[in-house]
């Protein structure tokens, strides 16, 4: 993996300072409906926490108020779910962040919870993707070990974790820690939250930064197309540039419209849909441009990227017949 520059930590207190107190009044208008544990996501939804870690979405896929899952790879990109209605000051909160937002939901590490170390796939800067924390209420006994490092954030800070990095949390007190935890699209903008050493590692090729999404030219059903992918491409989790192996088994994947969207189906895979950036170049719903599929009409053929910091990898393939 090539960065241009060296990440200066694994996280970084960010601006402003938020009102703890007040956020974590907000609780209790939500704190009567009973949370859920928080789900990982690989694809499809998957399976529950095994400790005592739940969670309410005020954003998801969808929009599902019973999601607890950070999302990813879809047919739906992230929307307001019913919870976020009842909590102002936390959408005051949101407001302030300038950059899209993905996953947004309260997390509550229940007292004598400890998760087991693990490291979340390509939740970091160099992906795309940035993780933020407002922490709401805490106590002396939870703390978060990450990258080799003890964190105790306090109440109203506003914090970045890079955790794809190696991390676990603890809560050995006898109150649950709750934090705001805020997953969001890394644009330019964004960098302005951080320190110095951090907008320069941002902005400088430490990060992928998103382009907006920009009207699909034409129409929708003008994209229409079918290719061969490399297997590995279809699994977003898949190790950086691992598609470009020669020997990689491929699949059949179709560009449909639908609805007047554009959906890409993997064969065997449930379809996700694609936001048009620039050029024929799409992004995943729920995802950054850690990968992006650019289509070229009229049987021009398609490119498949990936991008780690500034480094892009690229493979063109021809299109096949027409998908239908």
């Amino acid at each position: 993996m090539t960065i241009t520059v060296e990440q200066p930590g694994a996280a970084a207190r960010l601006t402003p300072t938020f009102d703890g107190g007040a956020l974590a009044a907000e609780l209790d208008g939500v704190r009567q409906h009973a949370w859920q544990r928080q789900r990982i996501y690989g694809g499809q939804i998957g399976r529950a926490s095994q400790v005592d870690w739940t969670c309410l979405a005020l954003r998801s896929p969808g929009g599902d108020g019973a999601r607890t899952d950070p999302g990813g790879p879809g047919p739906e990109d992230f929307a307001d779910t019913p919870w976020s209605a009842r909590t102002p000051r936390a959408r005051e909160v949101l407001r302030s962040i300038p950059a899209p937002l993905r996953a947004v939901r309260y997390m509550a590490l229940g007292p004598g919870t400890r998760s087991h170390r693990h490291f979340d796939m390509k939740y970091g800067p160099a992906w795309g993707v940035a993780r933020l924390h407002v922490p709401l209420t805490t106590n002396p006994g939870a703390v978060l070990h990450l990258d080799g490092e003890e964190h105790r954030w306090q109440p109203g800070e506003f914090w970045f974790g890079d955790f794809s990095r190696d991390h676990l949390v603890a809560n050995e007190g006898t109150e649950p820690r709750v934090h705001l935890v805020i997953d969001c699209l890394v644009v330019p903008e964004l960098a302005e939250l951080f320190p110095g050493a951090w907008r320069d590692f941002l902005l400088g090729g430490g990060a992928v930064l998103n382009r907006p999404a920009t009207p699909l030219p034409g129409t929708p059903g003008e994209w229409e197309c079918s290719f061969e992918v490399p297997e590995t491409f279809t699994d977003w989790e898949e190790p950086d540039g691992a598609f470009l192996d020669p020997a990689v088994p491929r699949r059949r994947a179709a560009v449909q419209e639908k609805d007047g969207q554009l959906l890409l189906t993997y064969e065997g895979a449930a379809p996700i849909r694609l936001i048009h950036i620039e050029d024929g170049e799409f992004r995943y719903a729920g995802w950054s441009e850690e990968r992006t599929v650019q289509l070229r009409r009229g049987g021009g053929g398609v490119v498949l990227r990936s991008r780690v910091g500034s480094t892009v990898r690229c493979l063109a393939l021809p299109e096949n017949h027409d998908p239908r």
